[in-house]
């Protein structure tokens, strides 16, 4: 098994691509469409990216896994799965996702049972791709649909746990859970020391140079906000304070309205153009927060 990095910048994004060289069986892990909030445009630049390295390789991509519905990019799985018939997977707790954010935007046409996506994947239930073999390992925290995608001696943590200077992910969205994060963490840290693991994104403090790769470990030993020793009272109440002051992902209301919805863009209305819909006031629907009603 090979593994290749792709980073968007933009979005401080890890895709990865996961192959056998010899048979060319592949599947690619969080991939990223890039998306414009002032223009509200589309592009496919990082996608097209990955794209040539999977034809000039010749491999075969039979899923396209998802991490979790990401509320800082939008995916571009659609894409990938028009242009090389890969399937599209994401954890059986979208479901609960779908729930919240159905009411959140008004989507009265969201189906909420995950049918949106062709794999629902499961603890306990691996997928076969070709010669390479994926376990799913529930991480719910960040969301309470994270999974970890482990394959061979490679775990792809997505938003639960990051490079060990910057820690893990936030906890403040809708059904995230600070208690749920650090029990998926501690049960990762179950794992061999020498597994690796593979980040969702670095946002690489003090401008040091980006990583994508460190292990289980290197994070038991030196993660700034779980070492192997953190109590769990500890590390909640440090999440909940810092999550507290974060500011929303940029990109947060365009990117979980299409990414619940497996990728796919909202339809054309009847003038042919298609819309994203933006809450206003959300933690004040009235207008308590002083502006106007």
């Amino acid at each position: 098994m090979k593994i290749r990095s792709f980073y968007d910048p933009a979005t401080y994004t890890l895709t990865y691509l996961v192959f056998d060289p010899t048979t060319k069986d592949a599947v690619v892990i969080d991939p990223v469409l890039d998306y414009d909030p002032l223009g509200s445009t589309t592009s496919t630049k990082s996608v097209e990216m990955l794209a040539s390295v999977i034809r000039a390789e010749g491999f075969r991509v039979h899923y396209v896994l998802e991490t979790h519905a990401h509320a800082d990019h939008l995916t571009a799985a659609q894409w990938l799965k028009k242009r090389f018939e890969a399937k599209v997977v994401i954890g059986e707790n979208i479901k609960a996702v779908q729930e919240v954010f159905k009411g959140v935007f008004d989507l009265p046409a969201l189906a909420t049972d995950g049918s949106q996506f062709d794999v629902l994947a499961k603890e306990g239930t691996p997928l076969q791709a070709g010669t390479l073999t994926i376990e799913t390992i529930a991480t719910p925290g960040h969301t309470p649909a994270c999974v970890t995608y482990k394959i061979g001696d490679a775990l792809f943590t997505g938003d639960a746990l990051f490079i060990e200077d910057y820690g893990t992910g936030r906890c403040d969205f809708p059904k995230g859970s600070a208690e749920d994060l650090y029990d998926s963490i501690k049960k990762l840290y179950k794992l061999p020391d020498s597994t690796r693991v593979f980040v969702g994104h670095d946002y690489q403090p003090n401008g040091r140079e980006v990583r994508w790769e460190t292990t289980i470990g290197r994070s038991k030993q030196m993660n700034i906000q779980l070492r192997a020793e953190t109590t769990k009272e500890e590390f909640v109440s440090f999440r909940k304070k810092r999550d507290a002051g974060l500011n929303a992902p940029r990109l947060l209301y365009p990117s979980v309205q299409v990414n619940v919805d497996a990728g796919r863009l909202p339809k054309p209305h009847a003038n042919g153009l298609r819309y994203l819909a933006t809450p206003m006031n959300l933690k004040n629907p009235t207008g308590d927060d002083g502006g106007p009603v």
